[in-house]
């Protein structure tokens, strides 16, 4: 929504720019602009706790069932952050938060479906490069040099992470609760922290090597891989983001159970995907280095 409302800020998303802004409907866009506004205080309703399986859908349902006294709070912080029309609007949704927060996610779910649904994979594959990098950082060199490497606002010491955001510092005690980390391929300007009571705390920090072509379709991204590894062999790794037997990569490449067979121990012994019995089958999966050479959209 920021993106949208500030393109000047984000100019690596204008080509998603581009591709997305002219189907995202009006009406529903408004609603949200009034209510996340175009900078600062972003209300936590709007905000699902974080994991890993987590899908669009499960966010869209639980900001249906969001508290309404959360809402309430959060309509009143924005109340006192606005002027004008936007103050009188977000007034009106306070005099009846349940179907404020109805019209806010048919909005959020209208938003989605015409500017993010489209470009999912791609931002997909970005988040999921990010993790798997992050996570061997860690593997190799520890909490605090992942940490340390997030951005170049975020500081880590004693038990705490230390967010330069625009406007305020903010300490994020993480004793006892630990720290939630979320990467944003749109966040690409710095950090955003979720602090209050219940959520747990979090950090939303720019993934690593996002480029203006991020948005690419992609069957771009799949013949650019296929310049480097091989048209199958791209088309084996681009769907090598969850576990699928030799078998299911053969029927999904259209191609015999031994050639699959051959393109794998080909992807495996590059370091690309990594092979685990489960039983009488074998299944494989990308590794971080094939998420960082897929996520990277080349």
């Amino acid at each position: 929504m920021r993106v949208l409302l500030r393109p000047a800020d984000y100019p690596l998303q204008w080509g998603w720019l581009k591709q997305v802004r002219e189907s995202v409907p009006r009406e529903a866009f408004g609603l949200l602009a009034q209510v996340i506004g175009a900078d600062g205080y972003m209300p936590d309703f709007l905000t699902t706790d974080a994991r890993w399986d987590l899908t669009p859908s499960d966010e869209l349902a639980a900001l249906r069932e969001a508290p309404v006294p959360g809402i309430l709070v959060d309509l009143g912080k924005m109340v006192q952050r606005s002027s004008g029309e936007r103050q009188r609007a977000l007034r009106r949704m306070q005099t009846d938060p349940e179907r404020a927060r109805a019209l806010i996610a048919d909005a959020w779910e209208q938003v989605w479906d015409a500017a993010v649904a489209p470009v999912w994979p791609q931002l997909e594959r970005m988040l999921r490069a990010d993790i798997a990098v992050r996570a061997r950082i860690v593997a190799a060199d520890g909490l605090a040099a992942m940490a340390g490497g997030l951005h170049r606002t975020v500081r880590w010491s004693d038990g705490a992470v230390r967010v330069q955001l625009r406007r305020h510092s903010e300490d994020v005690d993480c004793r006892g609760s630990g720290l939630v980390l979320v990467p944003s391929v749109m966040s690409s300007w710095g950090c955003m922290v979720l602090t209050e009571p219940p959520a747990q705390p979090t950090l939303f920090y720019p993934a690593r090597g996002v480029t203006a072509g991020w948005a690419r379709e992609s069957a771009d991204v799949e013949r650019a891989l296929g310049a480097l590894v091989g048209p199958v062999r791209a088309g084996i790794l681009l769907q090598a983001h969850i576990p699928r037997t030799t078998s299911q990569v053969a029927a999904e490449a259209g191609i015999a159970v031994s050639t699959a067979s051959h393109h794998l121990t080909v992807l495996r012994d590059a370091g690309l995907v990594t092979s685990s019995r489960d039983g009488n089958r074998m299944l494989h999966l990308r590794t971080a280095l094939g998420e960082a050479l897929v996520g990277a959209g080349l």
